[in-house]
């Protein structure tokens, strides 16, 4: 009976594995694909939406289904203080993408579990520990040369957006924590549908080529596919694991963007952005080991 226990456990680890890291690559697609999508960022986000919406209110529902309808699909108004503040930021996110760099985008936003816990100090009084700070400090090093350097070169304002977009996540999960209450993936689709109405009354949606229209379906697909991914694989694994592998994210955006965009970003973006990095990977790194320790 323990070694059928430990095999598994062992088994739901690598599916877990699998699951978060699947969500990686595909999270990690959204540069390339923002930036072949020829329409505006309003309207991006307002198709995004409306598939990623169907896709997660599926999800959603059968997950419900299969707990025997003990989830609530209750928001309240912390879920819609969730929905809200989640589809302000993911707007700033498509915008970012097409006014820098990819790779800019994706290192500065992997600044974000840094920002939350300088947040979460300031906001709620959370400890801040002595590793964060130091690894804060170093991806802030990374960031400021790669912002820098994009003064005067019209990349400025994306990167602007990127920073604003990454306080925007940051704030979203110091929420998703203090409301651990509430239906957050619930909470994701509503979001997502959000962005779809917005973009349906500001913009013009249908004004979009036949390329864009598979384009966009497939980014609403790839979004929603990341999402599920995310959300299944995290429950198998601990969170550190699941920190640690999330941040493949950032190498793969980058790769994705050489590979389908031809973009190679400047010296200084690579300088930043190794930094920024180190950084990342060294803290969920640390974390990782600690939390292996603890389980030995």
């Amino acid at each position: 009976m323990p070694e059928k226990l430990a095999a598994d456990v062992a088994a739901e680890r690598t599916l877990g594995i699998i699951l978060v890291s699947a969500s990686a690559i595909a999270f990690a697609l959204t540069g390339v694909l923002t930036k072949s999508i020829h329409a505006d960022p309003l309207t991006i986000t307002c198709w995004r939406g409306f598939f990623g919406s169907i896709l997660i209110t599926l999800y959603v529902l059968w997950r419900r289904r299969r707990s025997g309808g003990r989830e609530s699909l209750r928001l309240g108004w912390r879920g819609w203080l969730l929905a809200v503040e989640g589809a302000a930021a993911s707007i700033a996110f498509i915008s970012a993408f097409k006014f820098t760099y990819v790779a800019n985008v994706a290192v500065i936003y992997a600044t974000s579990p840094f920002i939350a816990a300088l947040l979460a100090f300031l906001l709620v009084r959370e400890k801040f520990r002595l590793q964060t700070m130091v690894a804060a400090a170093v991806s802030l090093c990374g960031v400021a040369i790669m912002v820098g350097a994009g003064l005067g070169s019209g990349h400025l304002f994306g990167d602007g957006l990127a920073l604003l977009m990454t306080a925007g996540s940051a704030l979203y999960m110091i929420m998703v924590r203090a409301f651990r209450d509430s239906p957050v993936v619930w909470a994701g689709a509503v979001s997502a549908f959000l962005l779809f109405v917005l973009g349906w009354f500001v913009t013009d949606p249908l004004a979009v080529s036949a390329r864009d229209v598979a384009l966009l379906a497939t980014f609403g697909c790839s979004f929603a596919l990341a999402s599920i991914l995310w959300t299944e694989g995290s429950r198998l694994i601990p969170s550190a694991e699941a920190g640690l592998l999330g941040s493949a994210e950032v190498p793969f955006a980058i790769l994705f963007a050489l590979l389908f965009l031809d973009e190679i970003p400047p010296l200084a973006s690579i300088i930043g952005g190794a930094i920024v990095l180190c950084a990342v990977f060294a803290h969920a790194g640390r974390d990782w080991m600690k939390a292996k320790s603890a389980r030995s």
